[in-house]
């Protein structure tokens, strides 16, 4: 949810920057939804999570039965919120027609990651990056601006390096995933396949960013994003290591993507709050 409200921030950002009017009421609202919205996405997942799979340790089924419940419940609450929140907007006219596809499309995302048979296709790190890196900080700018431009192309490789930290995160639980039969871009293909493609996802993002001016971007917005580079290619050298039989540090990997994301989404969003 935290890196759901730094993205958010971001894509206000670019409307603050393009010297759109701030409209407060809209940004706290839809802060507001697309917290909710990150809670029922995970949430709701967990509802619906195979009855072979324990939520928690040596749980009982009435155990079981009051977990699964209580995320059911605050599911709908969260949903129900993002309802209020959505007519809030539309009365306040601030809701264009935008905004209201990317809030929808928000809402097909968090029903086929969390229900059966979309949450069994292997595809939820897909999901979860597509939503955290592009439709959050496009509902955000859409709030603010109604239309979209071409700065919002950056939220690309932004959505690329989610997807890197999402598969880092399928590794350490890759025995567990295995053994309850928990369908991942991981045990679906095999880190043989996923290894070169984490490598890939993380360079393209930062060729994407060398590119940028090239489509109109100026590299006074961008140049911050590089001062992650470093970071990036470590990930991607402790994550080759692994996969060679080096001895894993897990946390050391974790922190390493999450911050090649969270500060390059913060460079960002500080660049283009102070130009």
């Amino acid at each position: 949810m935290l890196l759901a409200a730094l993205t958010f921030c971001f894509g206000a950002s670019i409307a603050n920057y393009l010297g759109k009017p701030f409209r407060a009421d809209s940004f706290w609202l839809g802060l507001a939804g697309v917290v909710f919205a990150q809670m029922s996405m995970a949430l709701l997942s967990e509802v619906f999570r195979l009855d072979a799979e324990p939520l928690t340790e040596n749980e009982t089924r009435r155990d079981r039965s009051v977990v699964r419940n209580n995320a059911l419940y605050v599911s709908i609450a969260s949903i129900t919120a993002n309802v209020v929140i959505v007519f809030i907007l539309y009365n306040n006219r601030h809701l264009s027609p935008a905004s209201f596809s990317f809030v929808l499309l928000s809402l097909v995302f968090i029903l086929a990651y969390s229900l059966p048979p979309f949450r069994n296709r292997g595809f939820g790190e897909f999901l979860l990056a597509s939503q955290l890196a592009y439709v959050i900080p496009s509902i955000a700018y859409l709030l603010q601006a109604d239309q979209t431009h071409r700065l919002l192309i950056l939220l690309i490789p932004l959505t690329f390096l989610a997807f890197a930290y999402f598969i880092v995160l399928d590794f350490p639980s890759f025995a567990s995933d295995s053994k309850y039969n928990r369908a991942t871009l991981l045990t679906r293909l095999g880190w043989e396949r996923v290894v070169p493609l984490h490598h890939v996802f993380v360079l393209f993002a930062y060729i994407f960013f060398a590119l940028s001016p090239a489509l109109g971007i100026p590299l006074a917005l961008i140049w911050p994003a590089f001062l992650t580079l470093p970071f990036a290619l470590f990930q991607i050298f402790q994550l080759r290591g692994i996969s060679m039989g080096a001895p894993a540090n897990w946390i050391l990997l974790t922190v390493t993507s999450l911050a090649v994301f969270g500060l390059t989404t913060y460079l960002l969003t500080l660049t283009f709050w102070l130009r």
